[in-house]
């Protein structure tokens, strides 16, 4: 690990990667190295993660893909120094924010999204100018092993790296000097990445998980709440950092709203959706047994089957929820979605705000000032009104966490931002050198200094 950190901080130091095509000739054969090899790609998504093609190809390959095309086409924009006001103090002189990139960036993914969570932070890494070592995770093994495979064949090796492994081999690479750590996974190994950067005061982006939330109002769209919850829930077999991990819905609307989302259940993944094409499976035994033993904090009104030899657990929706269990304790990321019926949208807020901020929060109602309260008096990463997950889709809104659920936002020009330094300089003309500006401080100048500071 650390003869990798040492050939980056070499190709770094020499200015290798600061050449505008440099940058883009990376990002041009991240985009080709995704196309070429899509299927290997989605072969293993299917086996890591019981990932429909479809899915696959949408949520690892086209979003990454699509993030690649938008940085290409603005890279010179995005990296251009940006100019500034300049105050009478100072002049004559002009001010610019030179962006300048950090230098080493170590960039650790998770494993329900191998290839768009690792790819996405390490495409913006480049597009920024830096070097970077890239940490698949090894639970998605098929996926990992892919990746480790194909980014050193289309990859600069002398300024990307990818490191495949467990844990000894992430703590060996936290133990390097990086100039930025970049983390997707959960708030137990956030809370060592950020320990083991404190020794370099390495600056972190952790992009986190926790409970986000669905509030049904009285006027919302039921059916269509209903059908956009279950393609934010069960997408990816519930395995999503944003994917709705609970429902706020009025007491009266509950029975309504059940019986909506067995229908989407019903229409998405058929009658039995261990049967369906559509539908993945849960990533590991560990974490099936764990989402197994969640199901008792609940009744299924809707699923509850579930298959342990192949991973499988039906779409579920539980009813009469204890509110003390580990259900809704901790984060589920997987396909059980418990509904808490409740009073009012206050009590909805009162319940949110009382637990840690949320990833993502999605508030369904067609009446404006409903939704103009829970943006005021909630606090999410992000937020989709009238569906689920779409906000992170758009490269211009910045996507990441607060509080438990993280710190710092990227995508699109974001993405590139967060690893660089915005340098300010400040540039003075030699042509005009005022004397007032220098001692001796008299009664006139300080008259002056008075009237324009």
């Amino acid at each position: 690990m650390a003869s990798i950190a040492d050939t980056l901080r070499s190709t770094y130091d020499s200015g290798h990667t600061r050449p505008l095509e440099w940058r883009r000739r990376q990002l041009e054969q991240m985009k080709r190295m995704l196309e070429e090899n899509e299927a290997e790609f989605l072969d293993a998504l299917r086996t890591d993660l019981g990932k429909p093609a479809v899915e696959g190809f949408i949520t690892d390959i086209a979003f990454v893909t699509s993030e690649l095309d938008a940085m290409i086409k603005n890279l010179r924009k995005w990296n251009k120094p940006e100019r500034v006001g300049t105050p009478l103090v100072t002049m004559p002189a002009k001010s610019h924010l030179v962006p300048e990139p950090l230098g080493v960036v170590l960039v650790i993914a998770p494993w329900n999204y191998p290839i768009q969570l690792l790819l996405v932070p390490a495409a913006g890494a480049i597009a920024a100018g830096n070097c970077v070592v890239m940490k698949p995770s090894e639970v998605s093994s098929a996926t990992s092993a892919a990746l480790g495979r194909l980014v050193p064949k289309y990859m600069d090796p002398a300024a990307v790296a990818i490191v495949e492994g467990g844990v000894p081999e992430t703590t060996d690479l936290l133990g390097q000097r990086f100039d930025h750590i970049f983390y997707t996974g959960n708030g137990t190994v956030g809370r060592v990445v950020m320990a083991a950067a404190v020794a370099n005061l390495t600056p972190v982006t952790l992009e986190l998980g926790g409970k986000s939330p669905v509030i049904i109002d009285e006027s919302a769209d039921l059916r269509v709440a209903a059908r956009r919850i279950a393609w934010g829930k069960w997408l990816n077999a519930g395995q999503t950092c944003v994917a709705p991990d609970y429902i706020l819905v009025p007491e009266s609307k509950q029975d309504a709203l059940v019986a909506e989302l067995r229908t989407a259940i019903g229409e998405f993944y058929g009658e039995d959706p261990h049967l369906s094409d559509s539908y993945g499976r849960i990533v590991s035994p560990r974490h099936f047994d764990r989402l197994e033993s969640l199901m008792a904090g609940g009744t299924p009104a809707v699923g509850g089957d579930t298959k342990s030899d192949e991973r499988y657990i039906a779409p579920t929706v539980l009813v009469d929820v204890d509110p003390d269990s580990q259900l809704m304790a901790e984060e589920i990321f997987g396909p059980l979605l418990p509904i808490i019926p409740v009073t009012s949208v206050a009590e909805s807020i009162a319940f949110i705000n009382a637990r840690p901020h949320p990833l993502a929060l999605y508030v369904f109602a067609e009446n404006k000032s409903v939704i103009d309260t829970v943006l005021t008096r909630t606090t999410a990463g992000g937020v989709t009104v009238n569906g689920t997950l779409m906000h992170l889709t758009n490269p211009n809104l910045p996507f990441g966490g607060i509080g438990e659920s993280g710190m710092g936002g990227y995508h699109g020009k974001a993405g590139v931002r967060l690893f660089q330094h915005l340098k300010p300089v400040l540039t003075r003309g030699t042509k005009l050198d005022p004397s007032i500006a220098y001692p001796p401080y008299t009664a006139r100048k300080a008259k002056i200094f008075r009237r324009v500071l």
